[in-house]
């Protein structure tokens, strides 16, 4: 080979090396840009949010709330409903007349109209219909004061509730609390049936399985009470149980037999009228007659 061929050859080997070494580091730099901007996230806008007041556990009807019960939960802004009940907050700065800002508002406006810290305002509220945990809590489900009474709250639909006299001994001694379950018993003066006249006390069951909601003006039991006794009690019945236990109280006192906490899904309401016809049994013994009027 000759001098100039060999040269021209090492300059083109060169030249070969050189546009390698070039473009190595030319692809190099591209390739490490993406990787760049994978390893560095672009910031996440962040989201206007605002207290909501929810349960922290579920809630059953006729709970009485406590500051137990309840908590503040951020929620975003733009999903706040005008129902829910805030810390009463203003929509942050810079919102404008955005959906999330109006939304804000509107619970800003709910949460005042609680009054004052709407958490403390809501101590001792009565759930009115079931509010489960983490479930924003709304005015719709709650009956504060001087809103509505218990009793409605807690009546099963379609249920009166009727108050009648009692004591020690017409309620097992004391031991019938509030949410138990009684049978009612009337005891009356009626006319003996036999020819002869007279009269004899008659006793009879008047209504049967139905629940005690108060005692006086008591919903529950003092904590860790075993007994409590009371001159009135206010029990849940039907329309019609209502007349019949009416016309029991007119008739003479009346007595609570209480119910085994097993016979809570026993039947419930009224008994069928026994026969007016009554047989009269006179009983001697010791000298004395005894009178009793047995129905069949």
């Amino acid at each position: 080979m000759s001098p100039v061929r060999l040269l021209i050859v090492l300059v083109a080997a060169v030249c070969a090396i050189g546009m390698a070494v070039v473009l190595q580091r030319a692809l190099g730099v591209k390739a490490d840009k993406p990787l760049a901007a994978a390893a560095a996230p672009a910031a996440a806008p962040t989201k206007p949010m605002t207290q909501v007041l929810v349960a922290k556990h579920d809630l059953a009807v006729g709970a009485r709330l406590t500051q137990a019960d309840i908590d503040w939960l951020a929620w975003p802004s733009d999903s706040v409903n005008a129902a829910f009940i805030t810390n009463g907050a203003a929509p942050p700065p810079g919102e404008g007349k955005t959906e999330g800002a109006v939304a804000l508002a509107k619970a800003a406006v709910t949460g005042q109209m609680v009054g004052g810290d709407p958490a403390m305002a809501l101590e001792g509220a009565i759930v009115r219909d079931p509010i489960l945990a983490g479930e924003p809590i709304t005015t719709r489900k709650i009956v504060r004061g001087g809103e509505g009474g218990y009793l409605s709250v807690v009546l099963t639909p379609g249920k009166r509730a009727v108050a009648v006299p009692v004591s020690a001994d017409t309620t097992a001694g004391g031991f019938i609390l509030p949410g138990d379950r009684v049978d009612v018993l009337s005891t009356r003066d009626a006319p003996m049936p036999s020819a002869g006249g007279g009269r004899v006390i008659v006793g009879e069951t008047v209504l049967r399985n139905v629940r005690v909601l108060a005692l006086d003006q008591k919903t529950a039991a003092d904590k860790d009470a075993k007994t409590m006794v009371a001159a009135t009690a206010t029990l849940e019945v039907g329309a019609a149980e209502a007349e019949a236990l009416a016309s029991a109280k007119a008739g003479g006192p009346v007595t609570l037999a209480l119910r085994a906490y097993t016979d809570m899904g026993a039947p419930s309401g009224g008994v069928a009228a026994p026969p007016t016809e009554a047989a009269a049994v006179r009983i001697n013994r010791g000298g004395q007659t005894t009178v009793m009027a047995v129905r069949p």
